[in-house]
């Protein structure tokens, strides 16, 4: 009898574990406390807007990753769906800058 290809040495894993799905949803829970967390933090205004920026960025990433599979998708499927992400972000970044949403002297 043949043995499933995620049993052969090498071969990467079909789908992540419960465990792996609890470790990121921990992670989330705890990404989404320091954004919070980093509002109130006075010292911070400065650089909030960028900070939350990266943060929900880096949230967003996991989400994507793991619960809608795309670790595990072929990288064509992986680009079709980040190159379009990255020219949105690039485009929603460069608005804000030039109608001013990133100056802070007002605080």
């Amino acid at each position: 009898m043949s043995e499933p290809a995620s049993t052969h040495h090498g071969a990467a894993p079909e789908h992540a574990s419960v465990r792996t799905y609890i470790r990121v949803a921990v992670v989330l829970t705890l990404v989404t406390a320091l954004e919070v967390g980093v509002i109130y933090i006075r010292q911070l205004s400065p650089i909030i807007v960028p900070l939350l920026l990266a943060m929900s960025a880096a949230k967003f990433a996991l989400v994507a990753m793991f619960f809608m599979h795309l670790r595990y998708d072929p990288r064509p499927l992986t680009g079709v769906f980040l190159g379009p992400l990255l020219i949105a972000a690039g485009l929603a970044i460069a608005l804000m800058t030039l109608t001013g949403a990133f100056l802070v002297f007002g605080r």
